[in-house]
């Protein structure tokens, strides 16, 4: 067995060194060093050595491994890599040809946020965030809104828990105001603020029947502004800077006296809107505001004798389809590309 491995060693060195190129280098490797090779099978046979042999033949099994292994190496690094096969010249700087229609590009309601962001940060809001899972006390309880309001009826929201059986149910958000008192509290909590002057973009979600200004989950962007002497006239006069920098200086709004049982007083804020080319512009609501109402600082522990504020709530979707001229809310989730293509 010992010569046999000695003549092993020396053939294979021998047809090594024959090796002219890469392909011939790989074909030994297979053949010596492979999961099939010679080598392999060598290793098989030490069961039928001699128990007395057996540490001499393995010992010199595994220098053969070695030897062969590492004059495979040498051998490769003498040859170096495979020459690449020559093929056309490409020319980096040559302009591709795109179609433009395969470039992606953020939906419209994403788009439409940014845009309201920005031009609410460019009269000083910040933007604020909050949970989409809610519960009782921060979507209706801190907001004002007593246990028997038909807004906490279970046919009205999506109560993630049965609120017969919970003091403090969980709930999908109905209202992107829940940041509002988080907002406040947090300011507390922190002891940095206020005065608080933020937006909450974020999805809502309501049992709606869907048609084309309705639907079960939606977007709002909430506004609040706490500090000391806060006015109704700077509520409106923020409401008109936005219209007339968003939709245009000829934007025509206005506001409507309504109720909210978190603002005191309350207003509809409306705006004229052409849906159609074919159709007059008419007054669409795009949400509503109003001061921020004293039991809602008093519940997030802000005092309603030293400061003032107010609040305001919009539907994204609503605005979209004013800035764009989109007739139905549904056409805005159905994701059919000749729709947002033209967008």
């Amino acid at each position: 067995m010992l010569d046999q491995l000695e003549q092993t060693e020396k053939g294979a060195l021998a047809e090594l060194s024959a090796a002219a190129d890469a392909a011939a280098l790989e074909a030994w490797r297979i053949a010596y060093l492979g999961a099939s090779g010679r080598l392999k099978a060598l290793m098989g046979s030490l069961k039928d050595v001699p128990k007395d042999q057996k540490p001499a033949v393995g010992a010199r099994l595994n220098s053969l491994k070695t030897s062969l292994e590492a004059a495979h190496a040498s051998r490769k690094d003498q040859l170096g890599a495979a020459p690449v096969a020559a093929g056309p010249m490409i020319d980096m700087t040559e302009p591709g040809l795109v179609d433009s229609r395969a470039l992606g590009r953020a939906h419209i309601i994403s788009r439409v946020r940014d845009e309201l962001v920005e031009v609410f940060a460019r009269m000083g809001f910040e933007v604020a965030d909050g949970p989409e899972l809610e519960d009782d006390e921060h979507n209706f309880v801190k907001l004002n809104i007593p246990q028997e309001h038909p807004a906490r009826d279970p046919i009205d929201n999506f109560y993630v828990d049965n609120p017969a059986r919970h003091t403090r149910p969980r709930m999908l958000r109905s209202q992107t105001s829940t940041v509002q008192v988080r907002t406040m509290e947090d300011a507390i909590k922190r002891g940095w603020g206020p005065p608080i002057k933020v937006v909450a973009p974020g999805r809502v979600y309501r049992p709606d029947t869907v048609d084309a200004t309705h639907s079960f989950m939606f977007h709002q962007i909430e506004g609040l502004y706490v500090d000391r002497g806060v006015t109704m006239s700077e509520l409106k006069s923020t409401l008109l800077h936005f219209a007339r920098a968003y939709f245009g200086p000829d934007a025509e709004v206005r506001l409507r006296p309504s109720f909210f049982p978190f603002t005191e007083p309350s207003a509809e804020f409306d705006m004229k809107i052409r849906l159609r080319p074919d159709q007059p512009a008419r007054w669409i609501e795009l949400g509503g505001c109003g001061m921020v109402d004293p039991a809602v600082f008093e519940a997030c522990g802000l005092d309603p004798e030293v400061w003032t504020g107010f609040a305001f709530g919009f539907g994204i979707e609503r605005i979209a389809m004013g800035k764009y001229g989109i007739p139905d809310i549904r056409m805005l989730f159905e994701n059919d590309l000749r729709f947002l293509e033209q967008l």
